[in-house]
């Protein structure tokens, strides 16, 4: 289902223990965000996990929201203008998608008032160096994946920025089953026909994307 005014309407809206206001959108097999307007900016914390979101696009401006909560879906691209659209955003949780480069990331450096980001269960947390390169791509961040960030890992990560260490090539890689499984309930989803040629490609290839150090390693 898609989200709609009814199914805001319908969905549980309440004061969480932060004393914060939160509307629970989870496990209703959303694609894709979208209509959000509809929220009418009135929560700081939009709970959309368990469901089937690709992307992280398409927000309207929602100056309110400080938290998105966003484990378990399919997101495997970041969009560049989030915080055009979620100039407060603070909180971002991603455990459990499919972002598999480091430099997939890069857009969440637009966002100045991040500073909590969680990435657990992504493939792009076994890249080489992966919290070093988020701790110098997304400075303003200050907890990653539940740790605090530390000022020697800022001098680690500019360390290796400047030796040339954190540059990552993109090259092939084989699925694993895991993915593959990802891209058919991608293919179920998907809303036009070049979407499902393009996910039907990358299926039959068997190919995605690493770094190529993590070929090598």
């Amino acid at each position: 289902p898609r989200i709609t005014p009814d199914l805001v309407a319908a969905s549980p809206q309440f004061t969480n223990p932060m004393r914060e206001r939160e509307i629970k959108l989870r496990a209703n097999k959303i694609p894709a965000i979208e209509n959000l307007g509809t929220t009418q900016d009135q929560f700081d914390t939009i709970d959309l996990s368990d469901n089937e979101i690709r992307k992280l696009e398409n927000f309207p401006l929602l100056k309110r929201v400080g938290t998105l909560l966003l484990s378990n879906n399919l997101i495997f691209r970041i969009a560049e203008d989030l915080h055009d659209a979620l100039p407060n955003l603070h909180t971002l949780q991603l455990t459990n998608n499919s972002i598999l480069n480091l430099n997939d990331l890069v857009p969440l450096a637009t966002i100045p008032t991040l500073k909590r980001l969680v990435l657990l269960q992504n493939n792009v947390t076994k890249q080489p160096n992966y919290r070093l390169f988020v701790i110098k791509h997304l400075p303003q961040v200050q907890v990653l994946d539940w740790k605090k960030v530390k000022p020697k890992e800022r001098e680690e990560a500019e360390a290796l920025h400047k030796s040339g260490g954190m540059e990552q090539k993109a090259v092939k890689k084989k699925l694993t089953e895991e993915e593959k499984g990802k891209i058919k309930e991608a293919i179920a989803g998907a809303k036009t026909l070049d979407e499902v040629n393009r996910l039907e490609a990358q299926l039959k290839s068997g190919d995605g994307l690493a770094s190529e150090d993590a070929m090598t390693d």
